[in-house]
Parts: structure tokens; sequence; C-alpha cells
């Protein structure tokens, strides 16, 4: 078994990364695996040298350890671009210009009766940009690129698409997890694969950054469950493999809503300073 645990150098760790790593972690060692550290660090505008070096310090802290040198998501640009240009000799992948704002606008009259459809990334696209025949000429530059859904369930035809659930979805949801086509179309659409001055996006990233460390075992936040869905479809689309995947309960406060990063009251390193050792915060998360 091989597990990671992939954060986002963009704030101070909290008790529900502390939960996710320390399951990842123990599972692995449990079953006498390995367990693997990631950053995902694509957004550089939101990336900070500080926050990396906290998250080195917090993990080890908590009795965490990992091989080295870590996978940086900054240094895999290259392996993101030549997947989108696969993607796109292929047909899969078109421009968008819209803003936000266009698709608001566009989704503000949706048919009578009828509330536009929400996805993993949101409402769903409405297809303004999609091209009616094929794409051409080099693979643009600085834009944002979609995926053509309805394209990928023509190449990917009676293929079934599903992944295995150890863990749980937020629904109870577990076993084996079907994506049907019409799902694929209504539920998540034409999902951005490279967002504009970053390259790439975090679906596509994750999947080939779990397939280059051999993670065999994807834990995660039952937040991500979703987003599943997409990437055992990329995975099916580049011929990479699908883990096995164990989405997990989030660390909610008291009045019941989900940790974030500004959360500081809940970070790792304020209950560090605090006194407070790595047992307490396994106490506290239920481990």
């Amino acid at each position: 078994m091989i597990t990671r645990f992939a954060p986002s150098p963009t704030g101070p760790l909290h008790l529900g990364h502390a939960f996710s790593a320390l399951l990842a972690h123990d599972m692995a060692r449990a079953a006498d695996g390995m367990f693997l550290l990631r950053i995902e660090d694509i957004d550089q505008s939101r990336a900070r040298p500080e926050w990396e070096r906290q998250i080195f310090a917090d993990l080890k802290w908590l009795g965490l350890d990992w091989p080295k040198p870590v996978m940086r998501q900054s240094d895999r640009l290259g392996v993101y671009h030549d997947a989108l240009q696969q993607l796109w000799q292929r047909g899969l992948l078109y421009p968008c210009h819209c803003t936000r704002r266009d698709i608001a606008a566009a989704l503000s009259a949706p048919q009578e009766g009828v509330d536009p459809a929400i996805g993993p990334d949101g409402p769903v696209y409405p297809g303004t940009c999609r091209p009616t025949g094929g794409t051409s000429g080099d693979l643009p530059k600085d834009a944002v690129l979609r995926l053509n859904m309805a394209r990928v369930l023509e190449v990917i035809g009676s293929a079934k698409l599903a992944f295995a659930e150890q863990g749980q979805g937020p629904e109870g949801q577990t076993g084996t997890i079907a994506l049907s086509h019409a799902e694929a179309v209504q539920g998540i659409g034409d999902i951005v694969l490279s967002r504009r001055d970053m390259g790439t996006s975090y679906h596509l990233s994750v999947v080939l950054d779990d397939t280059a460390q051999g993670i065999t075992h994807v834990v995660r936040g039952q937040d991500l469950f979703e987003a599943t869905k997409i990437h055992i479809l990329l995975q099916r689309l580049l011929d990479l493999p699908t883990p096995t995947y164990h989405h997990h309960r989030l660390i909610r406060d008291e009045n019941g809503k989900r940790l974030a990063k500004r959360d500081d009251a809940r970070a790792i390193a304020r209950f560090r300073d605090d006194g407070a050792t790595p047992d307490d915060i396994r106490r506290m998360v239920g481990l």
C-alpha cells in the first residue's frame, strides 16, 4: 500500500489536515507500506515558502516521516503540458473565453422549473464556448481549456467508469461507485483542465501525480468524493491506473462547519505553541 498527503502551501495546516495525514500514514504503516508527501503548489499566486516550511515542521512534530525529496507540482508543469497536448490533439479540449459573470448570466435563466446542475466544481458549464466542429492548430497558451465531455464519452464508449471506495462518501456511499454517461454530462459537464496563467488544474495534476508516485490508496476528505468521478474519467482517457479510494469524515467546528485554512484557532502550530502533544492531536481528531 502506498498512500500520500498532498497539502497546498497556502496557509497553516489545521486539525482536518492532521486527521487526513495521520490516517494516511497509519494505514500505510499498518500494511507495511509507504506514506508519501506531495506539495501541491500549482497556484503560485497563493503558494508561499514559509507555509511549505511550516507543513514540514507540523508533520514532523506529529511524528510522520516520508521519503525525500518530496514531489512538488511546480516542478512538473512539463508533464501537465504533455497531457494537455495529447488531449488537444485528440480533439477533446477547447478554449473557453467565458468569465464567471458570463457563466452566471447564462445559467440565470434555466428551463422553467429546472435549477442549474451543481457539479464537483460548482455550476455545470452551459457550453457557451463549446465548438460544433473539431479544434485545430496548436495548443493555446495562457488560455482556459475545457474538456469536451460529449466527445470524451464517445471515445470511452461502453467502457465502465467506476472506482472502489473503502471509506464512505458524504451520504454513506461505499463499495463500487459507478459514473454513468448521463451523470458525466449532466452532473459534471465540460470541466476546466487548464487555468489561465497556471498551465494545468487540480484535476489534471492530481491524477498524473498519483500515477507518478505509484499511489495505490488515495486517502482524503469526503469533500473530494464527487471530484473522484472526474479523476477516474481522466485516468481512463490518459490510460492511467485507478487507485483505491478512502474518503474520510471531515473535522468540523462546534457549529458543524468544515475547517478552513483561515481558521487559525485550530491550526496545528497554535496547538503546539499552547503546549499540546501529538497524542493530544490524535485524541482531538478521534484517532
